[in-house]
Formats: structure tokens, sequence, C-alpha cells
């Protein structure tokens, strides 16, 4: 074998071997009951948490959000496009409004759950 096809072999698994490490990246997980967490923060039904940023994700992850100055730790969207209002108890597919000023994206039932302990429509 030639030194350019092990080369090419060896990029090609490389980049084969990246792709599901990337993916992961943008997965959402619930470490605990009540608390969601990306790559960059976590939060519970009360906004993004300092305290849980640092007990999940590490010191430095906490620094870098909280480093950015003052910002609503009420609404957040997640690096997978899940966002989440904590005034309206509701987790949705996007964070966007329409024409007519009302939010568009579609309730996510499953994160809904996951960070508020409700169904969306049911109370708590």
């Amino acid at each position: 074998m030639s030194k350019t096809s092990v080369g090419l072999l060896f990029v090609m698994l490389f980049a084969g071997a990246a792709i599901p490490a990337h993916a992961g990246q943008k997965a959402l997980r619930s470490p605990e009951r009540g608390v969601l967490c990306d790559r960059y923060f976590c939060a519970s039904d009360e906004g993004i948490s300092r305290a849980l940023t640092v007990k999940y994700l590490g010191r430095r992850a906490a620094a870098k959000v909280f480093s950015q100055g003052d910002f609503d730790l009420t609404e957040f969207t997640f690096t997978n496009g899940i966002f989440c209002d904590v005034k309206e108890r509701l987790c949705r597919q996007d964070r966007y409004y329409g024409a007519d000023g009302k939010r568009t994206g579609a309730v996510s039932g499953k994160y809904t759950e996951l960070l508020f302990g409700n169904s969306p429509g049911k109370t708590k």
C-alpha cells in the first residue's frame, strides 16, 4: 500500500470516528430529576443554574456561561435547538415567533416533562 493510500485510509477512519462524537454533543441529558444539560449549561425549573452547571459540567463551563454579563436565566435555548421558558413552564422545538407575535415552535412534551415534571396541558 502506498503512503497516499495509508494516509487516505487514516483520514477516512478518523472522519468516521468523529461523526458520532459530534452528534452526541448535541443531545440533552437529564442527570437528575428536573435537570437538563447540554454541553454548555444546566437548567432546572427555575432557569439556568450556576450550581447545577458546576456540579455536572465543571467550574470552567459555569465561568464561561456566567461571564457573559447579565442575561435572562428563565428563557434559554439548548444546543439541539430546544427552547425552554420557565414562565410558561414549557419547552418547544424552537424559539421563534410568528407574524402574530406568538411562538411558532411545537411544544416538546419530552423535554417539558423532563425539566418541569409535567406534560404540556397538565398542571403540576
